[in-house]
């Protein structure tokens, strides 16, 4: 399989994770995880995750002479998707375990038995874009 054709399969991963964490983490009552997670963290991660998608997507199939296909384009591609696994690490810092004899029981999730699909999610977010950022230096994209 060639580069440029995990580079896209890696795309429609990342596109699943974001739309599923906005999903998942999304509503005002009732999120997944142990806690109830603050908006302004999902928002960033969708807010970036779509733009890095949009913008990643354009920079793909955009030719090299124009500015959506430029290397400056596509750093800042890039730059959203950092930006969205950043906020994707730490959402899933929140799902430690609290400790202490008073600390609260975790709320629960419908989708899994605990942080084990976001951690597979953000963790494979983080292999991907640094896949996207190693084919983008390389010239594979």
């Amino acid at each position: 399989m060639s580069t440029e054709v995990i580079v896209y399969v890696l795309t429609a991963l990342a596109a699943v994770v974001v739309v599923l964490t906005r999903l998942r983490l999304g509503r005002r009552s009732g999120g997944a995880g142990r806690l109830n997670m603050g908006q302004g963290l999902v928002n960033v991660h969708t807010i970036a995750g779509s733009l890095a998608l949009v913008s990643w997507v354009v920079f793909l199939v955009a030719s090299e002479d124009t500015f959506v296909g430029s290397s400056t384009f596509g750093i800042l591609s890039l730059a959203c998707w950092w930006v969205t696994v950043a906020a994707g690490l730490l959402i899933l810092v929140r799902w430690r375990r609290p400790r202490g004899r008073h600390a609260s029981q975790g709320s629960e999730d419908s989708w899994s038995d605990g942080p084990g699909l976001s951690i597979l999610a953000h963790v494979g977010m983080l292999v991907g874009v640094s896949v996207f950022t190693w084919a983008y230096l390389t010239s594979v994209v």
